[in-house]
């Protein structure tokens, strides 16, 4: 049985409260009855195939209002994806998480309809330069983040998010950890044990989000003059600088818990511009001060697109992973939810 269709009048309720300042992410009742007609199809599309779509964060508003099923950060929708009983997973994101998905589930159809192919941070390392390193560094457990390719985490023992890194890393008995790809988040997870007294070796590579690298103490600096109010809410890939100064750090799900639970007002974001949409969406009470940086590769993802790949699915759209490769980077996720308690 196929929902009951939206209206623009709905949708514009949920969309209305969105400011960021650029027009693309400013919603009218006009450009509401623009979307609407795709949103329903791609709905009703969904539906006839028994597919099911996952949505980052970092998303465009109306996708994430419009179309998704499960919206939330890398390691919520990793759960989500184990959950869903759909024969096809439309990984509305960047392909790393697609990859992921498709490790966790390899007999449903996984088909991610972003048009732009990459992530700074993911693209930094290759399996090659991990079986390299793990040569020079005998004896440390290696440690990714889940924005790797699964070629990655078949290299690597443990995956991990921003949500749970400390957790997991406080957890593995071996106290030589070599953490990749993100250099900002390497030396805040060595500055976070350093502060805690415990001994661990923490190496790290040299990757980074070009989004949260744009982050500077300058920003936070500027904008506690000018609201000394505002809390400063940041993202564990800025640099320590940033994060040192900031009044909750967390992945994307942890900070909408944050907001969510203080009285505070006045907000400084230091992440994508999506998580500033659904603040504004979902908390239309709370005043996001600053600006925020956007994604191109997140921002590829669009309504047009996830209606093509539902109904033309090229092998370009496909997560395809070899058998070999999907068991070694299992491993590595198997060991997260192990080590993640």
């Amino acid at each position: 049985m196929i929902r009951t269709l939206m209206t623009a009048q709905q949708l514009y309720e949920k969309l209305k409260d969105i400011k960021l300042g650029a027009s693309v992410c400013q919603y009218s009742l006009k450009k509401c009855e623009e979307l609407i007609p795709l949103i329903n199809e791609i709905n009703e599309l969904k539906e006839e195939q028994n597919a099911v779509i996952l949505t980052h964060s970092y998303i465009s508003p109306e996708i994430i209002y419009g179309v998704s099923d499960f919206v939330g950060d890398s390691y919520k929708l990793s759960k989500d994806a184990l959950t869903t009983s759909a024969q096809t997973i439309v990984f509305v994101a960047v392909r790393f998480m697609g990859e992921t998905a498709k490790i966790l589930n390899p007999e449903k159809e996984v088909l991610i309809p972003a048009t732009l192919d990459g992530c700074t941070l993911a693209d930094s390392i290759n399996a090659a330069q991990v079986r390299a390193l793990r040569k020079e560094y005998p004896g440390y457990t290696f440690v990714c983040y889940i924005n790797t390719t699964a070629q990655v985490k078949a290299e690597c023992d443990v995956c991990v998010t921003s949500s749970n890194v400390y957790t997991i890393v406080a957890n593995i008995p071996n106290d030589k950890i070599y953490f990749l790809p993100d250099k900002y988040m390497g030396e805040n997870l060595r500055n976070h044990f350093k502060r805690r007294g415990l001994n661990k070796d923490i190496q790290y590579y040299n990757g980074v989000c070009y989004v949260h690298e744009e982050y500077t103490i300058e920003d936070i600096l500027k904008i506690r003059l000018e609201y000394p109010d505002a809390k400063i809410v940041s993202h564990p890939e800025c640099n320590s600088t940033v994060v040192d100064n900031s009044d909750f750090v967390g992945s994307t799900e942890q900070m909408l818990k944050f907001i969510r639970g203080t009285k505070a007002q006045e907000f400084l974001m230091l992440t994508e511009c999506g998580l500033s949409s659904r603040l504004q969406a979902e908390f239309p009470d709370k005043k996001l001060v600053g600006s925020c940086t956007m994604c191109k590769y997140m921002k590829s993802n669009t309504l047009e697109n996830i209606l093509r790949v539902l109904k033309n699915p090229t092998d370009a759209d496909r997560v395809v992973l070899g058998e070999g490769i999907r068991l070694r980077a299992l491993k590595s996720i198997e060991a997260m939810f192990f080590y993640n308690k």
